[in-house]
């Protein structure tokens, strides 16, 4: 079928009655029709666009590099204070955030080469290193507290968070566990469907709580509950887990203060009068999203870095965006990580391998819920949980897993059956090819010609 219009633009097919008939923007017919015509023509064409089979491979890469390029413009512009304040390089945080994302673009393209064949071989040499390095942390002397959390390891040349890695392992993990359980045809028993997994994730989590990362923790309940929600877990098992994780997390937040007043904040819009729950970070949070305006008060421009907005390159850069690029800057962060979750789940749906149906969810489940988290907290709406943003934040650690987890994904989105074929078809039709082919002389072979008939003279 023709997919061309009159100056050869590709068009999409628009479904009138039982015919298919193409609209291109530069035909006659389109720029002579009506307002509504238009809408419906260009609603059909985003369809069109959003079901071709390498649209999540280009969302997920286009999101991913749009987060990171506007995370470290804000990065820098959000840290120029606090280096000026610990006396340091106004690029310090910059660079080293820079140099996170090149190594996490490395490891990207890595796990996007690999097969998923070998990923599955990568799990249970990682889920061991992970342990082993939380055990690291906890040992007095070896791990490193920060902000009153016992949660990295210091190399000399940098600061490792070993539960960042716990989040990776647990996709991995989780996956291939409920993938040969699958296979096996033993899901649908209680028993093998929540052992190993519940007691394994519950194991990463009591050595991650011992470090005081109560954050890490709610994303890892996310990350299981996403798996059980994807292998069909009946509902009364499901709210049962849940009924006893919701017990677990509340007696964590009865039992610790600063968890409590934390939760005390949430919805405060002033400072609470006769009270001694301190709201400085939720409130000065909100004061930067309403300094922002629209348009925000420029880039650079920002006043509650300077000292009133704390983790303002960290936690809270999500406000310090608000304030300096208003609410379209927090609209474009929030527009490309709704993109990011659709082809995450985009990928997931398309495929029949159960193995990369879970792991894509479980790693989707993983990005969204760390980004809701940060923003509800940024905005108000959830307790501070320490988070940072994925992709966007200031945090090696978290740079290095979340690029992970994109790299596993665009190794699933550029594997599925369509998008092989499409990336088939592309590279044989190239235009690149074309031309090399034009310009490189072809190789000489033994065969030659044969001889043209003399050309009779007059």
């Amino acid at each position: 079928m023709a997919g061309e219009g009159r100056a050869g633009t590709a068009a999409p097919p628009v479904r009138t009655g039982s015919r298919l008939r193409l609209i291109s923007a530069t035909t006659t017919t389109f720029k002579s029709a009506g307002p509504i015509a238009r809408l419906r023509a260009f609603r059909d064409r985003f369809r069109y666009t959003m079901g071709r089979p390498l649209t999540p491979y280009y969302l997920i890469l286009g999101s991913t590099l749009l987060l990171m390029v506007l995370g470290l413009v804000m990065v820098f512009s959000s840290s120029q204070i606090l280096v000026m304040q610990r006396h340091l390089p106004i690029t310090f945080f910059f660079r080293k955030q820079l140099i996170a994302a090149l190594l996490g673009v490395v490891l990207a393209v890595l796990l996007a080469r690999m097969p998923a064949k070998l990923q599955r071989r990568l799990v249970y040499p990682l889920l061991i290193c992970v342990i082993g390095a939380l055990v690291l942390v906890a040992i007095p002397g070896i791990g490193m507290e920060v902000n009153g959390n016992r949660n990295w390891i210091n190399l000399g040349f940098f600061q490792i968070q070993p539960s960042e890695f716990a989040k990776l392992a647990l996709v991995l993990w989780g996956a291939d566990l409920l993938a040969r359980k699958q296979k096996g045809k033993l899901l649908d028993q209680w028993k093998h469907l929540l052992v190993p997994l519940v007691p394994g994730t519950v194991l990463l989590m009591l050595l991650i709580m011992l470090g005081g990362d109560m954050g890490t923790t709610m994303i890892l309940i996310a990350m299981l509950f996403g798996l059980l929600w994807m292998v069909g877990a009946p509902l009364r098992l499901f709210g049962a887990t849940l009924g006893i994780a919701v017990v677990a997390c509340t007696a964590l937040v009865i039992t610790v203060p600063h968890r409590l007043d934390r939760l005390a904040c949430v919805g405060v819009t002033s400072p609470p009068p006769d009270s001694n729950v301190d709201c400085y970070q939720a409130l000065h949070g909100l004061y930067a999203f309403a300094a922002g305006g629209p348009f925000g008060s420029g880039l650079g421009a920002g006043v509650e870095k300077w000292g009133q907005l704390p983790e303002a390159h960290t936690d809270f850069i999500f406000a310090a965006t608000g304030e300096e690029l208003g609410l379209v800057g927090t609209l474009s962060v929030l527009g490309l990580f709704a993109a990011l979750g659709y082809a995450g789940i985009r990928v997931a749906l398309g495929t029949k391998d159960p193995f990369v149906r879970y792991a894509a969810g479980a790693a989707t489940t993983w990005i969204m819920a760390q980004a809701m988290i940060n923003l509800g907290s940024a905005l108000g709406l959830l307790p501070i949980a320490g988070v940072p943003l994925p992709l966007f934040s200031y945090g090696g650690s978290a740079m290095l897993s979340a690029m992970c987890a994109i790299g596993v994904l665009l190794c699933f989105a550029r594997n599925t059956p369509g998008a092989k074929a499409a990336l088939a078809a592309r590279s044989k039709n190239s235009r690149s090819r074309a031309l090399l082919a034009r310009v490189l002389p072809r190789r000489r072979t033994t065969a030659r010609p044969a001889p043209r008939p003399a050309r009779r003279e007059r």
